[in-house]
């Protein structure tokens, strides 16, 4: 039972539209539908029975009355013409009928002369009621009249009745209001609902925008007031987080230069303390100090400060891969666009670029870089021919200051922040850096980028 709960909901899921304006419109448009069909039905089964029986009813009795009023000694000929009677022109000036006598017919014995329809059904039972003669109704052959024929003693009596006086026109008034109310009311709606949910969509993007380091300057709160009330709490969350970044860029140069500032004067020392084994090895500790303290704040400020802008990022590829070659990197480059604008910031995305080539290079003789653009993100692959890293170990490589190489020894690795803040950088534009398995035998360093 749970389970065809569960794949019930499940298939109406995929029926329903996803979006929130369709969502809003089916909302407004289901109750709509349900009360034109109850309002359809309640009219159909009161007001449009009750009027056709009621006109049905009147036909049928003009029909008995003119029966009625035949001679009993004359047929409907010679009672035609009597001027003192004038049966005919009486009917078809007072009640609207067209009658023809046919002396010695006799009505066929063919049901599926009679429709059935509404009514036919109606007009039958009226003139069952009216009349107890043989008689039968024909409403396919005329397309503006019905016919009715009635047996009497010596002959059939056809009368031509025209259908406005069995059909009532407020039905189609009633459908015609009803169907372009109901129209004009969705338009409505669905122009009302689109107006209250440009806000919601103005928001979104405002902050996604603003997580991808992106300027939102312009962004005004609108809408309904619990939307408005989200614009503002993202305005306000905002300007906290840009002061926070602005107070620890701050601190972090304060830090840095506190720091800096004795391992200089420690530099210039060992400088005039000669060249010893002991001193060359109090300069090679200085130095790496150096190194370290500067990947830390660099870790810690994340490239915070700087905004994007279009950037051509073959541009950017090939100034960074003309780098790593400098440094001795072996990498071929496999791409084939010539040029792709997106919005980076510059600076940071080369450092994230740089850090995951220059963990490649270090473990691994060989490289190569190639680019895959999709319709909505573009994949940077870096593959290498190196020992890569074992599966239940990729998520790791990203903590912070997280070494395979568990010695704090600066030949054989880093200082465990590369992937980190190369990660961080990706993520902050709104992609992702990921590690499988590499064509080349090592290890695939993945960079998607939103377009």
């Amino acid at each position: 039972m749970n389970d065809y709960l569960t794949e019930t909901i499940t298939s109406l899921e995929r029926i329903l539209p996803r979006s929130l304006l369709g969502r809003s419109i089916l909302i407004i448009v289901t109750p709509l539908v349900l009360l034109q069909v109850v309002s359809a039905w309640v009219f159909y089964d009161s007001h449009w029975d009750t009027v056709t029986r009621r006109l049905a009813q009147a036909v049928a009795g003009d029909i008995a009355a003119t029966i009625q009023l035949l001679p009993h000694s004359a047929n409907l000929q010679q009672a035609a013409a009597d001027p003192d009677i004038d049966l005919l022109g009486i009917a078809s000036n007072n009640m609207k009928l067209a009658l023809t006598y046919k002396p010695g017919e006799i009505l066929p014995n063919d049901p599926t002369i009679m429709r059935q329809n509404l009514v036919d059904r109606q007009l039958a039972s009226a003139l069952h009621d009216r009349i107890n003669l043989p008689f039968l109704i024909d409403s396919r052959s005329l397309e503006k009249y019905v016919e009715i024929h009635v047996q009497l003693a010596d002959g059939v009596l056809h009368v031509l009745v025209n259908r406005h006086r069995l059909f009532s026109s407020t039905t189609y008034v009633f459908f015609l209001w009803m169907v372009g109310t109901s129209v004009a009311l969705l338009t409505i709606a669905t122009q009302f609902m689109r107006g209250q949910i440009e806000p919601i969509k103005h928001l979104a993007k405002a902050a996604d925008d603003f997580g991808k380091g992106r300027e939102v300057e312009d962004f005004r709160p609108g809408g309904a007031v619990e939307v408005e009330l989200a614009g503002r709490a993202f305005n306000l969350m905002r300007d906290r987080i840009r002061r926070q970044i602005a107070q620890r860029t701050e601190m972090l140069a304060g830090v840095s230069h506190d720091l800096r500032t004795p391992l200089t004067r420690m530099k210039l020392q060992l400088a005039m303390m000669g060249d010893t084994p002991e001193i060359a090895e109090l300069k090679n500790d200085v130095v790496d100090m150096e190194r370290m303290i500067g990947a830390y704040l660099a870790f810690a400020r994340g490239e915070g400060t700087e905004q994007s802008f279009p950037t051509d990022l073959i541009g950017v590829i090939d100034e960074t891969v003309t780098n790593a070659r400098r440094e001795g990197a072996q990498i071929d480059v496999d791409v084939a666009e010539e040029q792709l604008i997106l919005p980076l910031r510059r600076d940071a995305f080369r450092r994230a670029l740089t850090n995951v080539i220059g963990n490649a290079h270090r473990y691994a003789r060989h490289q190569r870089l190639s680019l895959k653009k999709s319709h909505n993100s573009v994949d940077i692959f870096i593959d290498d021919d190196g020992p890569g890293v074992p599966v239940n170990r990729r998520e790791e490589v990203f903590k912070p200051f997280f070494r395979l190489e568990e010695s704090r020894n600066t030949e054989t690795g880093g200082t465990g922040l590369g992937l980190t803040i190369a990660r961080d950088i990706l993520r902050s534009h709104g992609g992702d850096l990921t590690l499988r398995d590499s064509p080349l035998g090592g290890l695939r360093a993945s960079l998607r980028l939103p377009l």
